[in-house]
């Protein structure tokens, strides 16, 4: 390697206002100073070599001037060790490394740039705690890497967990893991100095001892500075229990509060097991009886319609105006029959040949004429379905909340197989060649054979898996409870790639054109690269969607959370329109001809014009609707919590 030249030499306090741009290596032309520590310097580089783009990197200077030969040759084998970690992990939270080379006394290392702010310094900026639904999606994110980091081979062990080694990204926001410099590979049994940050490291840690439950700890303590708006380096070390979360701030919900205690035990062997184990925990302190909080209402002024770029950065120039006086009331429409269960009909119809096929919470799966509506035959499982039927010509594959996947006949019902996982199956069946794929609640999703119901894989995610598989070609892809949508082989259920969504995904995807588009908690809706899982646009909405897109001729068709259905351009996720209908929006559309068909939450079947979204009819049934419509043969098909299955003209 050519030694870099004098003059090219960076000063550690290079001045940001240089109006000469120094340049190491003849590729990193230094632009700024970004921040500094105790003994580097990072500074924001154009790389040169992407001449005709600007391609941004983070250069970290460490200057080696410690008076000790030995404290010099410790300080750069730290600082090659943060490279070499770096260079061997691949994770979306954790920045990429290009570079790394040393010059005389000082050493660099060439890394992604992020662009974004601290934790520290959002909370700074909040002038106290911070709003415990973003606090629990940073976690869960963090959970996530750092349950990649403790099982990597070698382990890795941050050592070094605190807000201000936290960054949130502007663009698209999500979590990134800085600063590896004290970083280590785990060992059984091997002590250190103590290293770390007062008021976060662990006990044991101030004893030499760095394991991957210290790193639980110091989540804990930081998770705590960021709800309860005090700086744990300015109290008495492990503290916490003295201190309670909701003593100053009663907004957080005593589960989420004793969640995070647990982390913060003094005892080791007191505290979670693992960072997979704390992101459960977390998600089921931060749901309301049991259920995501997918419901709660859009928060004031709060963001309803972003278009354009990558983060839909643009404002829409399509006017929502006041909810049509339509939507607001029911019209003169009439179902062409209903058909009365014993309990609600949360599950969305499916038809095959002149029979539809429909679950019942009342625990049994209805087959129905589906011209008249008239009963034929229902087979009782053990618990409520939700789940949508996937039919063929020799068998009916349903899920049930007994935690079951059955395959029955469909002349006359009768079991022909049945699959048991650890958890309800809420997740609907998809079948591609001889395998059928659903997930479960108990965090996982699971390939079975057609014929017999044989295991082939499962694959394990951190939390429920309620969203149906979309399966396009080999590869699955499918969203979790915690906050990432996951693309498998078919074949063997490994993991192509992992997208962060940022909050629960129930939403199931779709495909258009090599994009997956699917809904998540975080009040957007994605559009990923099927081949690389990145992101290609995010238009956010006021509120969390859960409701299933469909694509149509260019269009993605979305319900949201905001009390609006949307129609994007699937190519940018431009807003071509807007429709507000006056009630949240779980259901999934249906499109058919000219018209969007969706149900809301405040009980009305909704029929939309496809081209501006305006309102065509209506209906007002006597429960929730989260069934789905099914359009089919001129007729709309949905279901409602007043027990009741409909059928309509689409006309």
């Amino acid at each position: 390697m050519e030694p870099t030249k004098p003059e090219q030499r960076i000063p550690l306090h290079f001045p940001g206002s240089a109006t000469t741009k120094l340049t190491l290596q003849d590729r990193y032309e230094i632009e700024r100073r970004l921040g500094a520590g105790g003994m580097s310097v990072v500074y924001l580089a154009r790389d040169l070599r992407f001449g005709a783009v600007e391609r941004w990197c983070a250069v970290k200077e460490m200057a080696n001037k410690a008076p000790d030969l030995q404290a010099r040759r410790m300080n750069l084998e730290n600082f090659e060790r943060e490279a070499n970690i770096l260079a061997s992990l691949s994770h979306p939270a954790v920045p990429r490394v290009y570079d790394f080379f040393s010059q005389d006394s000082r050493s660099y290392l060439v890394m992604e740039f992020i662009d974004g702010s601290d934790l520290e310094k959002i909370w700074a900026r909040a002038n106290g705690p911070l709003d415990a639904n973003d606090v629990v999606n940073w976690a869960l994110q963090l959970c996530d890497v750092l349950s990649y980091l403790h099982s990597h081979q070698p382990p890795v062990v941050f050592r070094d967990v605190k807000p201000s080694n936290i960054m949130l990204t502007h663009q698209q926001p999500r979590i990134m893991l800085i600063d590896f410099g004290i970083a280590r590979i785990f060992q059984t049994g091997t002590r250190g100095t103590m290293i770390g940050t007062e008021g976060y490291a662990p006990p044991e840690q101030y004893r030499g001892v760095a394991e991957p439950r210290g790193d639980i700890y110091a989540l804990g303590a930081s998770l705590h500075h960021l709800l309860s708006g005090r700086d744990p380096r300015l109290e008495a070390p492990f503290t916490f229990q003295e201190r309670p979360i909701r003593a100053s701030n009663p907004r957080v919900p005593p589960a989420l509060e004793e969640a995070i205690n647990k982390a913060l035990h003094y005892e080791l062997d007191q505290r979670y097991a693992t960072a997979q184990e704390m992101g459960q925990a977390l998600a089921r302190a931060f749901k309301i009886d049991g259920r995501s909080d997918v419901s709660a209402p859009a928060r004031p002024g709060a963001v309803t319609a972003a278009t354009g770029g990558r983060d839909g950065a643009e404002s829409s120039s399509v006017a929502t105006g006041q909810i049509d006086q339509a939507m607001a009331s029911p019209s003169s429409v009439k179902p062409v029959w209903q058909f009365k269960c014993e309990d609600e009909v949360r599950s969305s119809p499916r038809i095959l040949g002149t029979t539809l096929f429909i679950g019942s919470y009342d625990h049994n799966l209805y087959a129905l004429e589906a011209r008249t509506g008239k009963f034929i035959w229902k087979y009782a499982t053990e618990g409520g379905i939700s789940s949508t039927p996937y039919l063929t010509p020799t068998a009916i594959y349903i899920g049930s909340e007994d935690s079951s996947l059955y395959a029955l006949d469909p002349k006359g019902g009768k079991v022909i197989w049945q699959f048991r996982t650890k958890g309800p199956i809420r997740s609907s069946p998809r079948v591609a060649g001889d395998l059928i794929v659903m997930g479960s609640d108990d965090g996982a999703v699971y390939a079975v054979t057609l014929s017999q119901g044989t295991q082939v894989w499962r694959f394990p995610t951190l939390q429920s898996v309620r969203a149906t598989p979309l399966i396009v070609g080999d590869m699955v892809a499918v969203g979790s409870d915690d906050g990432h949508v996951y693309a498998l082989n078919l074949k063997d259920g490994r993991q192509r790639w992992k997208y962060n969504a940022g909050r629960f995904v129930m939403s199931t995807a779709s495909y258009d054109d090599g994009l997956v588009v699917v809904g998540a908690g975080d009040w957007a809706v994605h559009a990923i690269n099927a081949r690389s899982g990145w992101s290609v646009w995010r238009v956010r909405t006021g509120g969390p969607v859960v409701s299933s897109p469909a694509v149509v001729e260019g269009r993605v068709y979305v319900g949201s959370a905001d009390n609006c259905a949307y129609a994007l351009d699937v190519h940018t996720g431009r807003v071509i329109w807007k429709q507000a209908i006056g009630s949240q929006i779980a259901s999934s559309p249906a499109v058919s001809g000219d018209a969007v068909f969706l149900g809301s939450e405040d009980g009305t079947v909704h029929a939309l014009d496809a081209r501006s979204g305006k309102p065509r009819w209506s209906y007002k049934t006597g429960g929730v609707i989260t069934s789905s419509p099914l359009a089919q043969d001129g007729r709309v098909y949905i279901g409602s919590t007043d027990h009741h299955v409909y059928a309509f003209s689409v006309t």
